[in-house]
């Protein structure tokens, strides 16, 4: 069938006297035309992230990072999200759940298990029996039948999400110029044919201070990626960091903060200590050291008791903008999410007690 344009540039022909047929190359190149009023399909984002839309179908996405730096972890969260809808700061556009294709390349079979029934599984909670995950580990498979599988993987189960952990097992030399760009184009035709979002897994150079994307094959990709997230791992806090670090479109300029629970699990966490400038004492910026607990084993958490009870000092009761106002002036809290996690503990721990009236959420120092 034809489309409006070749209709439009046949009925010009013809009325110029030219030739009327088109040869499928020009029928190819006047379908790829671009004008002001073209009509395009609005561009559908998968997540959320700090409520900024990201993960668009049709595209590439990249995660990347340093051997250890929580890639894998990210991913989890995402395919989680894909049920529950939350997952720490990523939130789920649709409100039908989405289908995961999971191809994992580079871990063993029980590994990959293990993350699905013990991070992934718990994460879903009592939604898992919802979700619509296909996993597959093709680690032992060679790297030409992996791409094969891929595409057969994708076209059978239909996703909306595609997990490829990690694409540098898709050639056998990463360096190979030639073979990187045929397959950053095989995935992103395959994106958009199926209408899917591919996040492709690499691992950055191994330098500490070289945070390019590993070979050729990451140049491409970095060169085709809609958006890349870089992963880091902080120590000795054990705190994951993972930070938005291009987009064609929607910029993110938070960063997400997040530390692993004793079950295993995510849970946000504020910004972690820093190193200082003259010795190897630590220290915290901007926070409030008068309101930081530290704990035996390093670990950091804020006194909130301490925290609320001087924040409400000669008042009887705050309204919420003003309590968020006069919370992370005192802390030195500068991202909004950092003080909904902590006004959450203020609450859970019986320091801070929340009624409403009328229309407006009011909150009182509990008794101490």
């Amino acid at each position: 069938m034809k489309n409006e344009e070749t209709k439009q540039v046949e009925g010009e022909l013809q009325t110029s006297g030219g030739a009327v047929t088109l040869s499928p190359l020009q029928l190819a190149l006047e379908n790829l035309r671009i004008t002001a009023d073209k009509q395009l399909p609005k561009m559908d984002f998968l997540f959320q992230l700090f409520d900024k839309p990201c993960f668009p179908r049709g595209e590439l996405v990249a995660i990347t990072g340093k051997a250890k730096s929580g890639k894998t972890f990210v991913t989890s969260m995402l395919i989680a999200c894909c049920t529950i809808r939350d997952v720490l700061s990523f939130h789920r556009n649709d409100d039908n759940p989405l289908r995961v294709l999971w191809y994992d390349t580079e871990q063993s079979d029980e590994s990959t298990q293990d993350i699905l029934k013990n991070r992934i599984m718990k994460m879903q909670g009592g939604a898992a029996e919802e979700a619509a995950i296909d996993v597959f580990n093709v680690r032992s498979v060679s790297w030409k039948d992996r791409r094969k599988l891929l595409l057969e993987a994708v076209a059978q189960y239909g996703p909306d999400l595609v997990i490829v952990d990690g694409i540098r097992d898709l050639v056998n030399d990463i360096n190979d110029g030639i073979l990187a760009q045929e397959v950053m184009e095989e995935l992103l035709h395959v994106a958009a044919a199926s209408k899917c979002c591919i996040v492709c897994i690499l691992h950055q150079n191994k330098g500490s201070e070289d945070h390019n994307l590993r070979g050729w094959i990451g140049t491409e990709l970095m060169n085709k990626a809609f958006e890349v997230y870089a992963c880091e791992k902080m120590m000795p806090q054990r705190i994951f960091k993972v930070e938005q670090t291009l987009t064609r479109k929607y910029d993110i300029e938070q960063t997400l903060y997040f530390e692993v629970d004793q079950q295993g699990l995510p849970r946000l966490t504020v910004v972690p200590v820093v190193n200082g400038g003259g010795d190897d004492k630590e220290r915290l910026q901007p926070l409030n050291r008068e309101y930081i607990i530290t704990e035996e084993d390093g670990s950091w958490r804020f006194d909130t008791q301490r925290l609320f009870l001087d924040v409400f000092s000669g008042r009887e009761e705050l309204c919420g903008s003003e309590l968020r106002s006069l919370v992370m002036q005192q802390s030195g809290i500068s991202v909004p999410f950092v003080y909904n996690r902590v006004l959450k503990e203020a609450i859970e721990n019986g320091h801070v007690q929340r009624s409403t009236n009328g229309h407006n959420t009011i909150y009182r120092p509990a008794p101490f």
